[in-house]
């Protein structure tokens, strides 16, 4: 955009050279604009007034959003259930309650607009990770991943032990243990207890991923895994996110609301926080690995039907409004394969591929 006292100064460089037998043509080009322009500056009163663009009335689009539909977006984002959560988080619950407000990138630009649009709960933002050892899951039961981690007491010095085994397909916890000491006994009971509740002994045997921690590493625990027929796998030593599911999960349970940061009274206090916890994750979380669906509702097969019904509700939605939509609506379709620690991409496709063939 050219200011007004350079219009004037270029019209007069290039009236003169004009004058002195230039074409108009090339000295507008050596000046650095077009012969159209100049004409237009001059029959428009571009050399009095200057550029209107700024000054210009501008309609909003047909296609905004309403005052009232901001505000609801605003409201609802600002709910108590949905304060924490993100917009990735709230459209799907609104979805499987059959509504429709807005989409992710909207509720993000009306928060932007409100200041509001900071990371929303405790939780910093995430980092990607690229590790390499590859599994493969394509149904429930194909591959365990397990780990501990401490939680702290009241009293200094001391800690929990919290035994969790999450299957990687459907992401939810199948087993969990909270002890006062870490002990491999405790963990291998664990094992044995899962297997028994997951009745692996009537299906194929499950991968059970695990880190290179002495606990998960002990004679008592690999005796047991070898008579329950499960295959055993470990990170690489001092490569920490080799195990990345197990430890995001224990840091989205650090990260909860009802942590208790200054810590647990005692061990009961612990078995019921843990407890409250992995009933929320199962049940009521919406896990982002899996389009925003429960893990239980994914482990039972629900979520093929949870994920149609959302498409239904997009359908709907932009039927009612589709000069809102420039393409397609979201993509709901459920995951087939999920990965642990992917290699190389031919064998995540030959992952896909053999997944196509069992549902045909």
């Amino acid at each position: 955009m050219i200011g007004l006292e350079d219009r004037r100064m270029l019209a007069r460089e290039i009236d003169i050279a004009h004058r002195d037998g230039a074409r108009l043509s090339q000295a507008c080009e050596v000046a650095g604009i077009d012969v159209r322009t100049l004409q237009r500056w001059k029959a428009n009163d571009g050399l009095e007034a200057g550029d209107g663009r700024p000054r210009a009335v501008r309609l909003p689009s047909p296609k905004a959003l309403s005052a009232e539909e901001r505000l609801e977006v605003l409201s609802i984002a600002n709910e108590p259930r949905f304060a924490a959560l993100p917009p990735a988080r709230i459209v799907p619950t609104l979805a499987d309650e059959g509504t429709y407000v807005a989409s992710e990138s909207t509720f993000h630009r009306v928060l932007r607009a409100a200041g509001q649009n900071t990371h929303r709960g405790r939780a910093r933002a995430p980092r990607k990770r690229h590790p390499p050892t590859t599994h493969i899951a394509t149904a429930p039961g194909e591959v365990w991943c397990w780990d501990m981690t401490f939680l702290p007491a009241t009293v200094l010095g001391r800690w929990f032990h919290l035994y969790l085994i999450l299957d990687l397909y459907s992401r939810k916890i199948i087993g969990w243990e909270v002890h006062d000491t870490d002990d491999a006994s405790h963990a291998a009971q664990l094992v044995r207890r899962t297997a028994l509740a997951e009745e692996i002994a009537l299906g194929n045997k499950p991968v059970l991923h695990g880190d290179n921690g002495s606990t998960l590493k002990a004679t008592t625990v690999i005796a047991m895994l070898n008579w329950l027929g499960i295959t055993q796998s470990y990170s690489r030593p001092r490569v920490s996110d080799d195990n990345a599911y197990a430890e995001a999960l224990f840091r989205t349970a650090k990260y909860r609301p009802e942590f208790p940061v200054s810590g647990f009274e005692d061990l009961e206090h612990a078995r019921q926080w843990a407890s409250d916890f992995v009933r929320w994750y199962n049940v009521d979380h919406r896990h982002s690995g899996i389009k925003y669906v429960s893990p239980q509702a994914r482990h039972r097969g629900d979520d093929r039907a949870i994920l149609a019904a959302r498409h239904a509700v997009y359908l709907q939605a932009r039927n009612r409004n589709p000069q809102r939509w420039a393409r397609h609506t979201r993509d709901w379709s459920p995951i087939n394969v999920v990965t642990l620690n992917p290699e190389r991409e031919s064998i995540v496709s030959h992952g896909a591929s053999h997944t196509q063939q069992i549902a045909a």
